[in-house]
């Protein structure tokens, strides 16, 4: 009688830890877990796939993070994510064009981009506010309209930084700006540790942590309640006495000053700014990551970015150099956008699920 009792406690237990995961999520994490398993078998070097996994973590889990505000206050996914992105662009080129140098350039960085964020953000905010119940269709066309605008005015601001303008015309930004001497590897090789031939990103990580424990902490204040009383009911949150729109524009600038950071931290990884068309699709991998992390569009938790990031930049990064060794051609970049617009796809059909 007790073994039945204990065997069915078990088996619900299981069931209720499959559920609260999700299978589709316990799929994925399988495949990327096979992908680990199958790198050494093909030729492939794991503990450079190990390190690329996590730098690429590390480079995009602030931009994933940036959903989370949005989604509490019930403004949905953050598809106008480029707009913090051209936040923190604007806080990179005004950097090096002012002369700043080494790490120091990184924090007057995000300090140039926090006021364009904060800006952009409160337009952003009020803008949601006035069309609600289709904040993610105009978030698209914000976000989109954005990125084409700033293609014009890249050109034409007045920078004039040899290391940021066009050699031949003396005047407007390259598409590609490098990062050498100034803010390069700032985070990643800030207290970086090596195990064997693995390298991790430890600053980094550990920046990423500090913004995360900061989020978790402002959500479980008294306006962070607030905040997530609107999302979750704003009729019951407006008959308790609170400012529904107040919380949903606080949200929204904040949600577009962690994209600013977001991007800062990706470029210190990466090595480069990249202007023009380069944030166009940025919302989209991040929203993907955070949705298959188990988020859903009015519930998200800093374990849903943790979790889809690393599943969705996993899968991003091992998927092609598996591949590639298995079938002996070079059909990494086909591969890796076949992959990537994949999980996207998937994870937008999969939008209304999530744990709860």
């Amino acid at each position: 009688m007790n073994e039945n009792v204990e065997k069915k406690s078990f088996t619900e237990r299981a069931k209720g830890a499959l559920e609260s995961f999700g299978l589709p999520r316990l799929i994925i994490a399988a495949f990327l877990l096979l992908l680990y398993i199958l790198a050494p078998l093909v030729g492939a070097d794991l503990p450079t796939q190990i390190t690329n996994t996590l730098n690429r973590f590390s480079w995009n889990a602030i931009l994933v993070l940036a959903m989370v505000p949005m989604i509490h206050s019930g403004c949905g996914l953050n598809f106008g994510l480029p707009l913090g992105i051209i936040s923190g662009l604007l806080g990179a080129t005004l950097s090096i064009e002012f002369g700043f140098t080494g790490g120091f350039s990184f924090v007057m960085a995000v300090i140039l981009a926090t006021p364009f964020a904060l800006l952009l953000g409160a337009g952003y905010g009020w803008l949601l506010n006035k069309i609600k119940g289709g904040e993610m269709m105009i978030a698209t066309y914000v976000g989109f309209s954005s990125v084409s605008f700033m293609c014009m005015m890249w050109l034409l601001l007045p920078y004039h930084s040899p290391n940021m303008v066009w050699g031949l015309a003396g005047k407007g930004l390259r598409t590609t700006i490098s990062l050498e001497g100034y803010y390069d590897q700032f985070l990643a090789q800030f207290l970086q540790i090596r195990i064997g031939n693995i390298v991790i990103p430890t600053g980094a990580i550990l920046f990423f942590a500090l913004f995360a424990f900061g989020i978790w902490a402002f959500l479980h204040t008294k306006t962070g309640t607030a905040m997530t009383a609107v999302g979750s009911n704003p009729i019951f949150a407006r008959a308790s006495g609170i400012n529904v729109d107040k919380m949903r524009l606080l949200s929204v600038v904040l949600s577009t000053w962690l994209a600013a950071i977001g991007i800062l931290t990706y470029e210190q990884g990466f090595g480069f700014v990249q202007l023009y068309m380069a944030p166009f699709y940025m919302a989209l991998p991040a929203v993907s990551a955070i949705l298959i992390g188990g988020a859903s569009v009015n519930k998200a938790s800093i374990a849903n970015v943790v979790i889809g990031t690393f599943l969705f930049q996993g899968i991003v990064t091992m998927t092609p150099t598996v591949m590639n060794n298995m079938v002996h051609m070079d059909m990494s970049e086909v591969i890796r956008i076949i992959v990537s617009q994949g999980m996207i796809l998937y994870a937008l059909t999969r939008k209304t699920e999530g744990t709860r």
